[in-house]
């Protein structure tokens, strides 16, 4: 574990800092070679020797040098000064720049990354990506930003998000991003065809993640349906019916966004999967929701997919059934925490 993390911040090195650094063990290797090959010394001897030149301490010879062996000596102590000086320069740049700085925190970055389990993975931090992820913040889940345009990154950076840097069709990248842990990655780039490419990498990945991805044009979805997306949203034609509902029936729109957001003590609408740790399998909406006063079952989704707007209050529940309610938001959080 150690060696790989090492070795991973090695390759982030800058290059002129890897180049001085392979001078300098190149440098060290030549030096102890001539002395072996022309004074005929051992392997300690000679790496001594190289040792005090390259470093001009100014102790004495190991041994006495002939013809041979002083002008190899001049030689490797210009070369060595010259390499030594060219290595300070690329280090004394590489710390004054902050770039030692930058790659400590791609490190953070990545670990804190890796420690991620059951979120969800942005791919694209356009304006669609950036409402998602204010959203996503807004209601606590943990996410990861992959992007590789620069003003996009910036502005992710700057709002202290958890941002991978590159690109979201390449699989090593959703790798990196936890795909195999995540519990669904949202497609949010700006091109259509880049979002099917990013559903079909992800379900060659993980066949079992939720995959929600946007199209600008609708005979894009279709495509993106067949590549594995579970949910495929336009955000002209959303923009376009809301704007038509606010206009033709704003008080149902004003509704339907006060329980969207839950705003001033307001009743929160929620989704919550009966799941075999939930403790809500096998028993009846009624008896879910008894004693709350405040909890409303709007309908059922079974594993099946199929809807039930108002179910019934002797409908049973089963595993992987969802289950949409609305109420108050302590309430919501005891069925959801499992204090029936």
């Amino acid at each position: 574990m150690i060696w790989r993390e090492a070795c991973s911040l090695i390759s982030s090195l800058p290059g002129n800092v890897l180049r001085a650094g392979i001078l300098l063990v190149a440098v060290l290797m030549a030096g102890t070679t001539g002395y072996i090959v022309i004074e005929g010394w051992s392997l300690l001897d000679a790496l001594y020797m190289t040792v005090i030149v390259l470093t001009t301490i100014g102790f004495r010879e190991v041994r006495p040098l002939d013809t041979s062996g002083i002008i190899f000596t001049i030689f490797l102590a210009v070369t060595g000064v010259g390499a030594i000086f060219y290595a300070l320069l690329a280090v004394f740049q590489f710390l004054i720049e902050g770039e030692l700085g930058s790659i400590l925190g791609r490190q953070r970055m990545k670990s804190r990354i890796g420690s991620l389990s059951d979120h969800f993975i942005l791919c694209g931090f356009g304006r669609v990506g950036e409402e998602i992820a204010r959203e996503l913040v807004a209601r606590q889940i943990p996410f990861v930003v992959v992007e590789m345009v620069e003003e996009a990154i910036e502005r992710a950076q700057k709002r202290g998000y958890l941002l991978l840097i590159g690109d979201a069709t390449n699989d090593d990248v959703l790798r990196e991003a936890g795909i195999d842990r995540a519990r669904c990655i949202l497609a949010a780039a700006d091109s259509d065809s880049g979002n099917t490419f990013i559903v079909l990498t992800a379900k060659a990945l993980n066949p079992d993640i939720f995959v929600v991805t946007r199209a600008a044009h609708p005979e894009s979805r279709s495509r993106m349906q067949r590549a594995g997306a579970d949910r495929v949203f336009s955000p002209y034609i959303i923009a376009g019916r809301q704007m038509a509902m606010s206009a033709v029936q704003p008080a149902i729109v004003e509704f339907i966004d006060t329980l969207s957001a839950g705003t001033d003590g307001a009743a929160v609408i929620a989704e919550i999967e009966i799941s075999p740790e939930s403790g809500l399998a096998g028993q009846t909406i009624d008896s879910v929701i008894s004693y709350r006063n405040s909890i409303t079952v709007l309908g059922v989704r079974n594993r099946s997919g199929h809807v039930s707007v108002g179910a019934a209050r002797d409908t049973i529940l089963e595993v992987g059934d969802r289950v949409i309610i609305t109420g108050a938001e302590d309430e919501l959080e005891t069925i959801q925490s499992g204090r029936h």
